[in-house]
């Protein structure tokens, strides 16, 4: 348990040192809105990491162990990439900096599948539900340093020494690392590259309506993650400080998402996942048309909060339904692959669809900006009817295996 609380801190660590973090860096020397959008896509590495999962099941280091050898090396390479990300110049070497960002993703992107993997594989079916739940409070926990600790370091050092800072913290999971045991194989792990990739997706996509579960996925949370794309620089455009954002948007609001996963958690088992489903995402609506209140007030702190409050509660239950809903549609045979393949395409919304945010919250307004991202939830919505009825709910049981599998 240890050990998924560590290492759910080091996965989510480096996620927002190339997105909010990024952001506020680039804003503040001056660069234009359109370009901090198009740097989203430094993340595409998230959204590619199933064609090399594979790769990491098949073949072993000659060093530590098959899990243990590759997130060693993935942790090493990540920390000397956040270095480099630390020392870029967004103004004098912008290219430098978009190279570096891509690494820490791509290397950042590699520990999130060898940890996924070790957690399935050193746990047992019994253990796995709790140690998951350490994993996701080390996630936030890891977030909520590099967001919020990292804008409020950066009102008092240079931008340099704040990403030394998030170096250090991921020392603690370099030595657990090589503190805790190799998992145990399991008997039937993939001998070839064909097992290790052909036959999850020949599993999948036998299946009736696999189409439009993928189309579901990747449109379900695409408004709220459009919005989230560009709330950084429009809490700086309209006057709050980096301290406030670090204070309120990013310490409160991640506890308030917590609080949302836990409370989803909850009403899943009353109501089942397709109805949370639809609950959820009607909440995710209503939370983004709320900044249109807040862009039309300005730098109100009470104002913040509430949005904060509502947006990051929803958006809490909103993945806790959505997680559970792709495990629960993940085969068990074949969870360590179909999960990434289907957890790359939850974050594709992330990359893609928030490229073109920058141009779009130029040229309309911040408050058309996010009533946009409200109506562009719809078609995610409707795709309901189709995977996840409001009638056709899952059973106690399937609800209960969803819950071990997440």
């Amino acid at each position: 348990m240890f050990v998924s609380l560590i290492m759910g801190f080091a996965c989510g660590l480096p996620l927002l040192l190339t997105m909010s973090v990024l952001q506020a860096r680039m804003k503040e020397d001056g660069i234009d809105l359109t370009v901090i959008g198009l740097v989203n896509l430094v993340q595409i590495p998230y959204t590619w990491k199933f064609l090399w999962a594979p790769f990491l099941d098949r073949f072993i280091p000659p060093f530590l162990g098959r899990r243990k050898g590759w997130l060693a090396m993935a942790q090493l390479a990540l920390i000397l990439a956040i270095v480099g990300l630390g020392y870029s110049d967004p103004v004098n070497h912008f290219g430098w900096m978009v190279f570096t960002a891509i690494c820490v993703a791509f290397f950042s992107a590699t520990q999130d599948i060898v940890v996924d993997a070790y957690r399935r594989e050193d746990l047992s079916d019994e253990e796995l539900g709790l140690g998951s739940s350490f994993y996701i409070y080390g996630y936030r926990m890891g977030t909520l340093l590099a967001s919020g600790g990292g804008l409020i370091m950066a009102d008092y050092m240079p931008w340099s020494q704040v990403y030394l800072v998030m170096c250090a913290c991921m020392v603690p999971a370099v030595i657990t690392t090589l503190l805790t045991p190799e998992p145990h194989v399991a008997e039937g792990s993939p001998k070839t590259l064909k097992d290790a990739v052909i036959q999850p997706l020949a599993e999948y996509f036998k299946r009736k309506h696999a189409l439009w579960i993928l189309a579901f996925i990747l449109f379900y949370k695409i408004g709220d993650t459009m919005a989230s794309a560009m709330t950084m620089p429009f809490y700086l455009e309209i006057g709050f400080t980096k301290t406030q954002i670090g204070a309120v948007v990013k310490i409160f609001g991640t506890w308030a998402i917590i609080g949302g996963a836990v409370a989803g958690g909850v009403i899943m088992l009353r109501l089942g996942i397709h109805k949370s489903l639809w609950i959820f995402g009607v909440l995710q609506g209503l939370s983004t048309a709320c900044f249109v209140i807040l862009a039309r007030l300005g730098d109100n702190v009470a104002v913040l909060s509430g949005v904060i409050a509502f947006e990051n509660v929803s958006s809490g239950m909103g993945t806790a339904a959505f997680v559970a809903f792709m495990a629960s549609i993940t085969n068990k045979k074949f969870t360590a692959t179909q999960y990434a393949m289907l957890s790359s395409l939850m974050a594709f919304p992330r990359v893609l669809a928030s490229a073109p945010t920058g141009f779009l919250a130029k040229y309309l307004g911040w408050e058309t900006f996010f009533i946009v991202c409200t109506l562009i939830a719809i078609p995610g919505m409707l795709m309901l009817f189709k995977v996840a009825s409001w009638q056709a709910n899952p059973s106690k049981t399937e609800i209960s295996t969803s819950r071990r599998k997440v």
